[in-house]
């Protein structure tokens, strides 16, 4: 089965990535990191205004009506651009929590026993009574940790747009790696030239792709073994590369004017959330031997 998007799915990604590019650049990423975590409450409503958060609220109910499919396109662009804030609480509490769909409202989530920007959320979905704030790895993603076990469990929709996210990152990061291999120029000659370093792209460009066919396949079918099998693949080439591509980079890759560092640290707090690894491996075994 091969799986194209249609002329309206290709607007909707194409109007997210326009708007992000034009509020939310990489000049604004390394300025919104280099301060205390704040959520923009202005891109928040315009993001609110834009569809994102109703985009799968029926049209009865205000919303947009489109679908999955298209939850997840938006979704991978929002990670392709690091945007912060709780954009998969908001997006799932759009239909229960008064102001979520436009943007009005900031709703967190517990998930994995974390929570993601707790101190500025205007509501809060799960019991996250007892929460500490903990160190973030992630300068733009304030997190708290909830003692305890968490009886919330995860979300299926949630564990995919999350995986899309993910998969944002690593179709962004392999971008950069490239564009740094072919200007960086090491004993006269572009450092993409040499072998180890197009292994390392290639290997980047085949796990993202690998890893967007599994998300989108797993938009259509919203079966819960394939958005587990989505979620593996889609945090596999997003950690390892955001590492492959600082690799390409060399010390540069961790310098603040970089944003590389900052897409690392971003899937790895990405990685913790609900459906984490060892739940999406157990679901696929379960399958296997059922």
């Amino acid at each position: 089965m091969r799986f194209r998007l249609t002329r309206d799915q290709e607007a909707v990604r194409e109007g997210m990535r326009e708007l992000l590019g034009r509020r939310f650049d990489g000049a604004a990423l390394r300025a919104a990191a280099g301060g205390p975590a704040r959520l923009d409450r202005g891109l928040w409503r315009e993001l609110g205004a834009a569809g994102f958060f109703a985009l799968r609220l029926p049209e009865a109910d205000g919303g947009v009506g489109l679908g999955l499919p298209e939850a997840v396109l938006v979704f991978e662009q929002a990670g392709r651009a690091l945007l912060p804030g709780p954009l998969v609480a908001t997006h799932l509490a759009a239909a229960d929590v008064p102001g979520a769909a436009t943007g009005e409202a900031v709703v967190a989530r517990v998930d994995g026993g974390l929570v993601e920007w707790l101190a500025e959320a205007d509501a809060v979905t799960g019991d996250a009574s007892g929460a500490v704030p903990v160190r973030s790895a992630d300068p733009l993603t304030p997190l708290h940790r909830v003692p305890g076990p968490v009886p919330v469990p995860a979300d299926p929709v949630a564990v995919l747009l999350t995986a899309a996210e993910q998969l944002g990152t690593a179709t962004r990061a392999c971008e950069l790696a490239v564009q740094h291999a072919r200007t960086r120029v090491q004993f006269g000659r572009p450092v993409g030239a040499f072998q180890a370093v197009k292994h390392l792209c290639a290997d980047m460009l085949v796990r993202a792709e690998t890893a967007r066919a599994a998300v989108y396949a797993a938009a259509v079918t919203a079966d819960p073994v394939d958005i587990a099998a989505a979620r593996l693949l889609a945090d596999e080439a997003a950690v390892r590369g955001a590492r492959d591509c600082l690799q390409v980079h060399g010390g540069t890759g961790f310098t603040w004017e970089s944003e590389v560092h900052l897409h690392l640290k971003r899937t790895w707090v990405r990685a913790q959330r609900g459906g984490v690894n060892t739940e999406s491996e157990e679901a696929l075994a379960a399958e296997l031997l059922g």
